[in-house]
């Protein structure tokens, strides 16, 4: 599967959208991947995150403990891509702004990997990874579906993705003249 193979999915589940978007990073964006309407199909989960697996099993060395996803976006693709690992999934979600793995626990030395929807500036896995650090886990990689900087993210560890798609993204007070007159929309899910 390449990133052609990945874009033609969200193109026919409904979920690539053109207008003007705020970022979970805060930047904005004429197109917005709305993974949400990926990820209410069975069938396109299962082909994305398997593939997502496959390359998983392929760089990384040795035994998976745990699959991590960073709640919200990562629960279904961190879910479904441990199936076809055979690892458990579990993951951290925000408390006090920090991300915290609040319904699980992990032994020190545990080998995890995260999972992630989508990443645009790597903010949430670098969080999911400190977290997972102070308790001991080692991160060995990150996977992701998208990754929309095209392997400009720098998150510390290898990043796994299916697809690399780059995206235009503007900081909000430098915005092309096209894009500022589209009134903004925010879609994602860092709030919640």
């Amino acid at each position: 599967m390449d990133t052609n193979d990945v874009i033609d999915i969200f193109r026919k589940a409904g979920a690539f959208l053109e207008g003007h978007f705020i970022l979970t990073s805060g930047l904005r964006s004429p197109i917005f991947l709305q993974k949400a309407r990926v990820f209410m199909h069975p069938h396109y989960t299962e082909t994305l995150c398997k593939a997502l697996a496959e390359k998983l099993r392929a760089s990384v060395d040795g035994e998976i403990d745990y699959i991590v996803g960073p709640a919200v976006g990562g629960l279904i693709p961190a879910y479904e891509t441990s199936r076809h690992l055979g690892a458990p999934s579990i993951y951290v979600e925000r408390e006090n702004g920090a991300f915290r793995l609040r319904r699980f626990e992990i032994p020190a030395g545990a080998r995890v990997v995260i999972v992630e929807d989508i990443v645009t500036t790597g903010l949430s896995i670098r969080e999911t990874i400190t977290c997972l650090r102070d308790l001991g886990g080692e991160v060995l990689a990150a996977g992701c579906v998208v990754d929309r900087s095209a392997g400009k993210a720098d998150i510390g560890i290898p990043l796994i993705s299916l697809a690399q798609y780059e995206v235009p993204a503007y900081h909000p007070d430098d915005l092309p003249p096209e894009l500022a007159a589209i009134a903004p929309i925010k879609p994602g899910s860092r709030s919640l």
